[in-house]
């Protein structure tokens, strides 16, 4: 990340930036390091802690890691996308994914490409320690310690890979994985591109995101190789035109090596790039443009935050989700709060706000017409009018009670009420399609008193009206 008062960025916080483990680029810079620190050297000293999700997850444990460690020589370190390992001397092989939160570090050496709000502190072993190796004679506890993987959300991987070195891409879980950008460029040529776009008809951004289908694009680095091809994210695969996806091939190789060779240092990274000017959404004072006054928008593509620039990256074919002339901006929730969603297991860059979902309150559900009737049957007494209303429930006339049931007889001892019951249970389609199957017929019951009261008020009022007429 760019150093506080280094180049033209403002001193934004650590929180604006992603991620190192967010894509190729940081793993490629801790690959670095590690050939000048580690690789040639015999680990003398191991140690490591168990973490059922680091470690059980992924179906090893500390002290299996342990034991394939120890005392064994480091001969190499390499990469495929966001997944780095140790080459051993012999097999298995350690195999790491940095997650969300993990990182490398090395005593007295600052790997980190981005300079914290708050300065580390020297002690060591360092907080969220998972490994510690040492590869000093005199190394006989965790402080003589040098190199140590953390990892503080516990979303990283480490596992154990025993098969030959020279197979250690044709195995799980790098095979699931495609060509890197950097590592595969002979493999990620512009016919394989081509038809793997044209394969498919999901949004480009969704398919680069896709580690089975490219490793190592992350999400600004997607933002980045699409800005860079003036493609729009959302635009399906397959509608790309041929001049569209021979940039878009050349945007890949130039973002990705660039990035790399600047050993993800971003300070370094060329002034006319997106990711310059596009951290820091939602600040009051970030313009969200660029220097030469092209507006910044930020849309959700594939459940993931996206920076376009709508006069570049114009859309030329069938779309995934229309969006009305300007992209939306960061959505905000009902109370007018900008609401976060928090990524979870295998998610590679930075928290992206999002819109808050509210769910709908459910409605009560009314009770059904026989359900009422059964329930007023129990009811021997009227409801009380209101306002010279009557609250009674309206019945029909088949429904009512006979008029020799004296009040307060329960229903169970009505002589007929079994089979009436059973007929007014009956699945109203059957009764449609037996129309000729004869309906229970129940005696009138005399007006209730309120029922009585209504229709006299109701006889009263229309011989006011037809007198007024008159």
């Amino acid at each position: 990340m760019p150093e506080i008062g280094e180049g033209d960025f403002p001193p934004l916080k650590r929180s604006d930036y992603p991620h190192p483990s967010s894509h190729t680029c940081p793993v490629a810079r801790i690959v670095h390091y590690l050939h000048e620190h580690l690789v040639g050297k015999t680990l003398l000293f191991v140690r490591a802690q168990h973490d059922e999700n680091v470690f059980g997850k992924v179906g090893t444990s500390a002290a299996e890691v342990e034991k394939a460690l120890a005392g064994k020589k480091v001969v190499g370190a390499k990469q495929q996308g966001k997944y780095f390992w140790l080459v051993m001397s012999s097999p298995p092989h350690p195999l790491f994914h940095f997650g969300m939160t993990g990182w490398w570090k090395i005593r007295n050496l600052e790997t980190a490409y981005y300079k914290p709000t708050k300065p580390s502190e020297p002690a060591w072993p360092p907080k969220y320690w998972k490994v510690l190796l040492g590869i000093d004679a005199s190394c006989s506890d965790l402080s003589d310690t040098t190199h140590a993987f953390v990892d503080s959300r516990r979303f990283g991987r480490i596992r154990l890979v025993d098969c030959p070195a020279e197979e250690m891409r044709n195995v799980s879980p790098l095979k699931e994985n495609g060509p890197d950008p950097v590592v595969d460029r002979d493999v990620l040529t512009e016919e394989w591109l081509v038809q793997k776009l044209q394969s498919k008809h999901v949004p480009v951004k969704a398919l680069l995101l896709d580690q089975a289908n490219i490793s190592g694009i992350g999400n600004w680095v997607g933002d980045e190789l699409l800005y860079d091809a003036k493609v729009h994210p959302e635009q399906y695969s397959n509608t790309l035109t041929p001049a569209q996806m021979t940039q878009l091939h050349k945007s890949i190789h130039y973002v990705c090596s660039t990035a790399v060779e600047l050993r993800a240092e971003s300070d370094k990274f060329p002034e006319h790039w997106l990711f310059k000017w596009r951290w820091g959404k939602g600040k009051k004072d970030d313009p969200k443009m660029l220097p030469n006054g092209e507006r910044i928008k930020f849309l959700t593509v594939g459940g993931r935050t996206s920076a376009i620039v709508p006069s570049v990256q114009k859309k030329t074919g069938e779309v995934a989700k229309d969006v009305d002339g300007e992209v939306e901006e960061e959505p905000r929730s009902k109370k007018g709060k900008k609401a976060t969603v928090k990524e979870e297991d295998e998610v590679e860059d930075e928290v992206e706000a999002d819109e808050e979902v509210e769910r709908p309150k459910r409605k009560k559900s009314k009770k059904s017409e026989a359900t009422e009737d059964e329930d007023t049957l129990s009811d021997s007494k009227p409801s009380k009018p209101t306002g010279g209303k009557s609250r009674a429930v309206k019945r029909d006339a088949g429904d009512a009670t006979p008029p020799d049931q004296p009040n307060g007889t329960s229903r169970s001892i009505i002589g007929d009420l079994p089979e009436r019951m059973k007929a007014k249970r009956k699945p109203k389609e059957d009764l449609e399609k037996n129309s000729t199957a004869p309906r229970v017929q129940k005696a009138a019951r005399p007006a209730a008193k309120s029922e009585v009261t209504e229709e006299k008020s109701g006889q009263r009022r229309s011989a006011r009206v037809s007198g007024a007429a008159e």
